[in-house]
C-alpha cells in the first residue's frame, strides 16, 4: 500500500474543508497541510491568477508575495520531516494556467528534483532550489533569462505559512527584481512544457503524491463561491467579484486525465470493479482512483470515509469524525486562518454528521428562481452559466465516484 503525501484535488466549496477536518483529528499520525499551493497561485512572482494583477499591496499584506511554487514544495518537504503521513488538501486549478492556457513548468521548479518526504535527490541534490542557487552564486539561464540569487539562500525572507518560520529560500523571481518581465505578469512563463501535462508541476514531482479527488455538484459549489466574492462577505475574503475561470472543474478533469494517461492513478477504480477488466497492466507506483462526491459523503459519511482510507492506505476509525475539543478548533483556526471568510462553517463544526434527508432534487427553473432570489438577476444568470459550463465535467469526474 502506498504510503506517499496524500494530495486530494479539488475545486472550490466542494465541502473539501470538512472533508480535511477528519484527518486533522489524527495529529499524532497524520500531518495536514491546507491549500498551500494557493500562496504560489494568486500573491507570489510565478503567481497564475490574475485576480490580484493590479494589486500589489493586497500581495504584500497576504504574506505570500515572495511565495514560488518551489517554496510551496520547500515547505511539504519540511512537514515531511515531522514523521507523520501528509495530507495536501488543496485546489487543482492552483497548478494549472486559467482559462485553458497551455501549461509550462513554473521556473522555481524546473531543477527542484527532490522527493516530498524521502530523501531522494537526483544527483544535483540542493544546490539548485528551483531557481536560485543555495550559496547565492548560481545562474541558470534556463530560467526565464533571471540571473540567480539575487537574493541568496540567507534573505531570510518570511513565509507567512510557516508560522513565523524563516524559510531561508531564495526564489530570484520577485518582481522588485530587475528582469525581462519586470513590466508585466509572470505567466506565460518562458520555460519548457511538458507532452500532455496540464499543469505547471514537473510530472517526476507529481509521481511523488498518493492523488485523490474531491467534488460536488456546481449547482450548490458554484453559488456558494459566488456568496463569497459579494457583500457582505467580500471584505471578509478580499475576493471582491466572482470569476468563472475560478470555478475549477474544467481543470480538475484535465489533470485527473492526464494522471490517468501517465499511469500515475489506475486504472482500478475504488469500490468500483466494474469500470476495470481486471486484465490492464498497473504501473509500478499506480494507485487506484479514489474519487468521492460531497453529497455522498454528506448522505453516508462513515460508509464513505472509510471506503475513502482504504483506498489511499490509512486506518479508520469512526471518531475520526468527531472533532469538538478545544485543541481540535484551536489547530482548526490556524490553519483555516489565511482564507479568512471561505471556512466559517467548516470551523463552527463540530463533526461530520449524516444528514438527516438528502437532498431534494430541484428543476433548472427552481435552481433559477432560488438564485434570483437570493443573488439577484446579474449573478443569477452569472451562476447560471458557469454551472451550464461545468456539469459535463462534474458528471464525467462522478463518473468515477466511490460507492458505498
Amino acid at each position: 500500500m502506498s504510503n506517499k503525501p496524500i494530495f486530494v484535488a479539488t475545486h472550490p466549496r466542494a465541502c473539501s474543508t470538512a472533508f480535511e477536518r477528519v484527518f486533522m483529528t489524527q495529529r499524532d499520525t497524520i500531518q495536514c497541510v491546507h491549500e498551500p499551493f494557493g500562496d504560489a497561485f494568486y500573491y507570489g512572482p510565478e503567481r497564475l491568477s490574475g485576480r490580484f494583477a493590479d494589486d500589489e499591496q493586497a500581495r504584500l499584506e497576504s504574506g505570500f508575495s515572495e511565495s514560488t511554487y518551489s517554496t510551496v514544495m520547500d515547505r511539504l518537504e519540511r512537514e515531511a520531516t515531522q514523521g507523520k503521513r501528509i495530507f495536501i488538501k488543496d485546489i487543482d486549478h492552483y497548478l494549472l494556467p486559467p482559462s485553458g492556457k497551455p501549461a509550462s513548468l513554473a521556473p522555481s521548479l524546473l531543477r527542484l528534483k527532490r522527493g516530498v518526504g524521502t530523501d531522494e535527490t537526483n544527483g544535483e541534490g540542493h544546490q539548485a532550489n528551483g531557481v536560485n542557487g543555495v550559496d547565492g552564486t548560481h545562474t541558470d539561464g534556463r530560467s526565464n533569462g533571471y540571473t540567480n540569487g539575487t537574493n541568496g539562500a540567507t534573505n531570510g525572507e518570511t513565509n507567512g505559512e510557516t508560522n513565523g518560520e524563516t524559510s531561508g529560500h531564495s526564489n530570484g523571481l520577485s518582481n522588485s527584481h530587475s528582469n525581462s518581465h519586470s513590466n508585466k505578469e509572470p505567466y506565460p512563463y518562458n520555460t519548457p512544457a511538458e507532452p500532455g501535462n496540464p499543469t505547471v508541476m514537473p510530472r517526476e514531482l507529481q509521481e511523488k503524491f498518493h492523488w485523490a479527488f474531491l467534488i460536488r455538484d456546481p449547482h450548490y459549489s458554484v453559488p456558494s463561491y459566488l456568496r463569497c466574492t459579494i457583500p457582505p462577505l467580500d471584505d471578509v475574503t478580499g475576493f471582491h467579484n466572482y470569476d468563472p475561470t475560478e470555478a475549477g472543474y474544467d481543470e480538475l478533469r484535465r489533470h485527473f486525465d492526464y494522471l490517468r494517461e501517465a499511469g500515475l492513478v489506475g486504472p482500478r477504480v475504488s469500490t468500483r470493479p466494474e469500470l476495470s477488466s481486471g486484465e490492464e497492466e498497473v504501473a509500478p507506483g499506480a494507485v487506484e482512483i479514489c474519487v468521492i462526491d460531497a453529497d455522498d459523503m454528506l448522505d453516508e459519511p462513515a460508509k464513505t470515509m472509510e471506503a475513502f482510507c482504504n483506498s489511499v492506505g490509512l486506518p479508520y476509525s469512526p471518531e475520526m469524525l468527531k472533532w469538538d475539543t478545544e485543541a481540535d478548533h484551536a489547530v482548526a483556526r490556524a490553519a483555516f486562518e489565511k482564507w479568512r471568510g471561505f471556512h466559517n462553517d467548516a470551523i463552527e463544526s463540530k463533526a461530520l454528521e449524516q444528514r438527516t434527508h438528502k437532498r431534494a432534487t430541484k428543476t433548472e427553473a427552481e435552481f433559477d428562481a432560488e438564485w434570483r432570489k437570493k443573488y439577484g438577476e446579474k449573478n443569477a444568470a452569472l451562476i447560471r452559466q458557469t454551472v451550464d459550463d461545468t456539469m459535463a465535467d462534474y458528471l464525467y469526474l462522478k463518473s468515477f465516484a466511490v460507492k458505498v
